[in-house]
């Protein structure tokens, strides 16, 4: 008779257990999103103070393997040396919100640069429609005309277990990975830097069409904190009810 009242204390014991448990951790998880919003709004402050900033020389190849490209992301650089415009890959988007006259599927246009100093840095000229693909990749010679240019510093797109190949006959890569795209052009090129630089826009209706480069952080982490403060008052708000009904019941066992 007695193993009944001790099974019910057991029970409502795991249950309590159970709530708390989830309150609590639904409470480290919304406190986790403000640190992580903290973060995203220092990174964002960051970068708004490196596209401000005055334009440093891209760092030499002596540096490549050492360079925090986190910390240099989006930073303007200068280059010299020269294109190698018959190397020149294509990489597959579709541009949105272009800033420019051409939009939707095309690609994008990286050639590769020899700097003066020794080194390549693949250089993203801009966006074209899909239609121009072929042109891009054909159209152009071995040009060794020194020229400085000026654009943003961007780490490599990393590719994904569900990225294709690339399409080698076509020079068609689909993310901008200075290590997959230097497979698709000349060894004599290397070393390969391991960052890209994406250059400002032309001319308005020139093409390859430059200045596309997305600057956009997505910040929901406060949404994404009230959520999971919201799941633990629920959480604790229920845990209640259910302990004064627990607690009538036991003081009115013929309620039920």
């Amino acid at each position: 008779m007695k193993q009944a009242p001790v099974m019910g204390r057991i029970k409502t014991a795991t249950f309590v257990v159970l709530m708390l448990a989830l309150a609590i951790t639904c409470s480290w998880l919304g406190f986790w999103q403000l640190e992580r919003l903290a973060e995203k709004e220092a990174l964002i402050l960051a970068v708004d103070q490196r596209l401000d900033a005055a334009p440093i020389p891209v760092p030499g190849a002596d540096q490549w393997a050492n360079l925090d490209l986190a910390d240099l992301n989006f930073r303007p650089v200068t280059l010299t040396g020269a294109f190698r415009y018959n190397q020149t890959v294509t990489v597959f988007t579709s541009l949105g919100d272009a800033r420019g006259q051409a939009s939707g599927p095309g690609y994008w246009v990286v050639t590769p640069f020899v700097l003066a100093q020794g080194g390549t840095v693949f250089v993203n000229r801009g966006f074209v429609p899909a239609a121009l693909q072929e042109a891009a990749v054909t159209d152009g010679e071995a040009d060794v005309t020194p020229v400085t240019i000026f654009g943003l510093l961007r780490p490599g797109e990393a590719a994904g277990f569900m990225t294709p190949a690339p399409d080698t006959s076509n020079r068609i890569e689909w993310v901008r990975d200075p290590m997959r795209l230097a497979a698709m052009v000349d060894p004599m090129l290397a070393p390969i830097a391991p960052f890209y630089v994406d250059l400002p826009a032309g001319a308005p209706g020139e093409l390859p069409q430059g200045g596309e480069t997305v600057i956009e952080f997505p910040n929901n982490h406060l949404g994404y904190a009230y959520t999971w403060f919201g799941f633990a008052i629920v959480a604790v708000v229920m845990l209640g009810f259910w302990l004064a009904r627990q607690r009538a019941s036991s003081k009115n066992p013929d309620a039920n």
